[in-house]
C-alpha cells in the first residue's frame, strides 16, 4: 500500500491507497499539526492510529509526503522511517508532472490540487478552491497550464483573529445561521463568517470566469468545504481527499 501525507499549517491529512494507479482511498484520517511533538510522540501517535484503524504497518510499502511546513517535514519523515524502514518520497513544486508553471513560490498543496484536477477532470478550465488554513483558488486549463492562484485568509484564521482580538466574544460554532441578519452575537458572527466568505467565494469565481471568458468547473476541498458547498451552485463538486489524490499522482510521476 501507499501512504500519502499532506502536512498543512493546521492539520496533517493521511490517506492509504493501493500501490496501483487507482485513486480510490482505502482509509483517511487527520491529526493536528503540532510542531512541539517529539519524535517519540509522533512514533507512538502513528502506531496508535494504525491500531485504531486496523492497519498493518508491514503492508505499507511506499510513502509520499507533501508539506508546506518545513519544520514538521523532517520529524514526520523520521518517525515514519523508524516505523516502516522506508524512506518517504518528498514532493514539491519542482517534482515532475504534466503541470506547466513558472512559480518558485507555489505551495506543494496547491501543486497537488492542480495535478489532481488535471488528471481527474477533462474540462476547459478547472478551479480548485481549498478551504484550509488559507482560502486558496488554483486554476488550470485542460492542457495542464497553471492559469494562476488566489490566496486569502482562511475561515478559521479570520474567526480566531476576530475572537482573539475582541473582548467578551463567545466561542463560535462554525455553522450556517438560521437567518442572514443575526439577533445574537453568535448568529451575527456566524452570518459574517459563513455568508461573508460565501459571497467572496462566489464573487471571485465570477471574476475568474469573466477574466478567462469561460466558466470554470469548480471543485471544493479542504476541511471546511462541506459547510460552504451546499450553500452555492457555483461549486460543482466536493472532494475532501482531492489534495492527497494529487500527492498519489505525484508519487507515480516521481517514484
Amino acid at each position: 500500500m501507499l501512504l500519502t501525507i499532506n502536512i498543512g499549517n493546521s492539520s496533517i491529512r493521511f490517506g492509504l491507497f493501493n500501490n496501483n494507479y487507482n485513486l480510490k482511498c482505502n482509509c483517511s484520517w487527520i491529526i493536528n499539526s503540532n510542531p512541539h511533538r517529539s519524535l517519540d510522540e509522533y512514533i507512538l501517535l502513528f502506531r496508535n492510529i494504525y491500531q485504531q484503524y486496523g492497519i498493518f504497518s508491514k503492508l505499507i510499502k511506499n510513502i509520499v509526503i507533501g508539506s508546506v511546513v518545513p519544520t514538521l517535514t523532517n520529524i514526520v519523515e523520521q518517525s515514519l522511517y523508524k516505523i516502516h524502514k522506508i524512506k518517504p518520497i518528498i514532493v514539491d513544486r519542482y517534482s515532475s508532472s504534466p503541470i506547466i508553471h513558472y512559480s518558485h513560490q507555489l505551495g506543494t498543496d496547491l501543486y497537488a490540487n492542480a495535478i489532481a484536477a488535471y488528471t481527474l477532470y477533462n474540462k476547459e478550465n478547472i478551479l480548485v478552491i481549498d478551504f484550509g488554513t488559507a482560502l486558496s483558488f488554483t486554476c488550470i486549463d485542460k492542457y495542464g497550464n497553471l492559469k494562476g492562484v488566489i490566496i486569502a485568509p482562511g475561515v478559521n484564521s479570520s474567526l480566531s483573529a476576530l475572537i482573539g482580538n475582541t473582548a467578551k466574544l463567545p466561542k463560535i460554532k462554525l455553522k450556517k445561521p438560521p437567518h442572514i441578519l443575526g439577533e445574537y452575537t453568535e448568529t451575527c458572527i456566524q452570518s459574517g463568517i459563513i455568508y461573508g466568505y460565501l459571497s467572496m467565494v462566489e464573487g471571485l469565481i465570477n471574476r475568474i470566469n469573466q477574466e478567462l471568458k469561460k466558466n470554470c468547473f469548480v471543485i471544493a476541498t479542504g476541511g471546511l468545504s462541506h459547510i460552504y458547498t451546499p450553500l452555492t451552485k457555483k461549486i460543482h463538486f466536493k472532494d475532501k481527499l482531492h489534495t492527497i489524490k494529487g500527492l498519489k499522482i505525484l508519487f507515480h510521476w516521481n517514484k
